[in-house]
């Protein structure tokens, strides 16, 4: 077995990363807030304050966790925002006093779930954030208040304690699928060999296109660091000195996007498609957006596909887009080559296959394709061999793991993604919702109330359920009794997944939902497509954030 001297994690990443680049700043954190909520102004936390700052808060959790009894190698439940500096300094300092941490987002606000899932990952206590901390009632372990600020956290004057050596096999961080399988998500444990997988692609990923004035990148959060995502970003990060600028919110405004160039230096932007998006249509209607966009080195999205039209004129308007693809059990898988046709590559290094789909399951998806496109079709498969392959629970019988997630091969080695071969779809944040489970709940419990139905809302904040009915019961009163027959099933998803409105209900003509020509199943692509004007209305995605 291999130990810590041979396959590195996030803590000898920093280590590394402290003794090479001391003095550059390794996080912009805010210093002042504008009347609109948008962050005025930035103060630097230098590379070795990073690590200093990581290792008071290992004193303190190794500190308090002893004092309880929690033996070193437990699972800690981690239920925090993952979008201040402060949450980066608990995750990674709980580490670092040698525990494993259970990361829970905060669009998982059920208890009763993380409760479950503290218990299937045998979980010895919970830090919380304070937000968090009304709705905690007879949680089975004890419970921590995770600070907000540095000045809260109180070392004891306790000793660092001894970073442990682990074998590749021993588990570093838990995450949770984006979506719920069942009523709750799935534990995606993660290796210290997979952690080192995870590094090898990330400096890939976030490898300088040009040195800058100050010879230092400076990029954007993405996300959350309880997903996959802005943890895989920020390792990318570290390897190469980069500056990470926290702001107000994950969907910042353009206004931000604009300080943020100007007063941080950011020269790479990392965020989800549909975010944007909203600064490519900015950039339209903005000279000055536009010309500072236009300076940034990269500018990386991933979850979903850009629009065509917004990808394009982005092309055109010399705006250097990427495209990544990854999963929460993969990390960043594919990516693009930078050039205008954003055509997808694996990253090196991994083991994947891409294998033509069994001919019954073009029939699962609600968008049938063609029989060209599905002859042309193929999954994406991480090969058991593969360093990234994830723990032997996400498997599947034959030992490697299936994406679900289809191509088309345009030329060899390079791939167009082609969407899912299951009932999935991601939301504006790019997490997952299985749509087939919602349905099936509906017609469970609707079932002389609706006569068919398909949920919608790839890219939209939530989904959206369209609905022929059985019933002469006025429209707003059948919203409302689905809503009240549906309700408890929807409590227990993220907040993402969730039907918790009557606005988001949507009573069409019986026979009016569009159907495939062979079996009659409805199309959700479809559907999606001939409402969207509706669906624009119902979720106001007018951008608002303009200057």
């Amino acid at each position: 077995m291999a130990h810590i001297h041979s396959l590195r994690s996030h803590l000898t990443v920093l280590q590394t990363s402290a003794s090479h680049f001391p003095s550059l700043p390794a996080f912009y954190v805010p210093q002042s807030f504008s009347e609109s909520g948008d962050v005025a102004s930035w103060e630097p936390v230098s590379y070795i304050q990073f690590l200093l700052d990581v290792e008071l808060f290992a004193r303190h959790w190794g500190h308090v966790l002893r004092h309880d009894g929690v033996p070193p190698r437990s699972v800690i439940g981690m239920w925090l925002s993952g979008m201040t500096y402060v949450d980066v300094l608990h995750i990674y300092g709980l580490t670092r006093a040698g525990y494993i941490p259970q990361l829970f987002s905060i669009r998982l606000p059920n208890p009763d779930v993380v409760y479950e899932l503290l218990g299937k990952a045998n979980a010895c206590a919970l830090l919380v954030d304070p937000s968090f901390e009304g709705l905690l009632k007879h949680c089975p372990v004890p419970t921590h208040h995770a600070a907000t600020t540095i000045s809260d956290i109180n070392s004891h004057d306790a000793p660092l304690p001894t970073l442990l050596k682990l074998k590749e096999d021993d588990i570093v961080f838990i995450f949770h699928t984006s979506g719920s399988t069942s009523g709750t998500p799935k534990l995606v444990p993660c290796s210290l060999s997979w952690l080192d997988s995870t590094i090898t692609k990330s400096h890939q990923i976030a490898k300088p296109v040009s040195r800058t004035e100050r010879n230092q990148d400076v990029t954007v959060w993405m996300g959350s660091m309880c997903h996959i995502a802005q943890s895989f970003m920020l390792l990318g990060s570290l390897q190469h000195g980069t500056c990470t600028v926290q702001p107000s919110k994950q969907a910042f405004s353009s206004n931000e996007l604009l300080l943020m160039i100007r007063d941080c230096g950011v020269n790479r932007l990392n965020q989800f498609a549909t975010f944007l998006t909203h600064h490519l249509r900015h950039s339209r209607q903005t000279p000055k957006l536009l010309a500072l966009m236009q300076t940034l080195d990269d500018a990386l999205y991933s979850g979903l596909a850009l629009p065509q039209e917004e990808e394009e004129w982005a092309h055109a308007n010399g705006i250097k887009l990427r495209n990544l693809f990854g999963s929460t059990e993969c990390a960043a898988m594919l990516v693009s080559t930078g050039d205008s046709d954003m055509y997808l590559q694996p990253l090196d290094g991994m083991s994947y296959a891409f294998l033509p789909i069994a001919e019954t399951e073009t029939e699962t998806e609600t968008e049938t394709p063609s029989e060209e496109q599905s002859a042309s079709l193929l999954e994406l498969v991480i090969l058991a061999e593969s360093p990234d392959c994830p723990a032997s629970s996400l498997r599947a019988a034959d030992g490697h793991f299936h994406t679900g997630d289809l191509f088309q091969e345009v030329r060899p080695g390079y791939y167009i993604s082609k969407g899912r071969d299951d009932d999935w779809i991601k939301s504006e944040n790019s997490l997952r919702c299985d749509t087939k489970a919602i349905e099936d709940n509906v017609r469970a419990t609707c079932g002389d109330l609706v006569s068919e139905c398909v949920v919608v809302g790839n890219g939209r904040p939530s989904p959206a359920l369209f609905i022929e009915t059985n019933s002469d019961m006025p429209q707003l009163k059948l919203k409302r009794e689905i809503l009240r027959r549906t309700r408890q099933f929807h409590s227990r998803r993220y907040l993402h997944e969730r039907i918790s409105s009557a606005d988001v209900i949507v009573v069409v003509e019986k026979g009016s939902l569009p159907r495939t020509a062979t079996k009659g199943n409805v199309r959700r692509r479809a559907t999606e497509e001939a409402f969207r004007t509706l669906l624009d209305k119902i979720y106001n995605a007018e951008w608002t954030g303009t200057s």
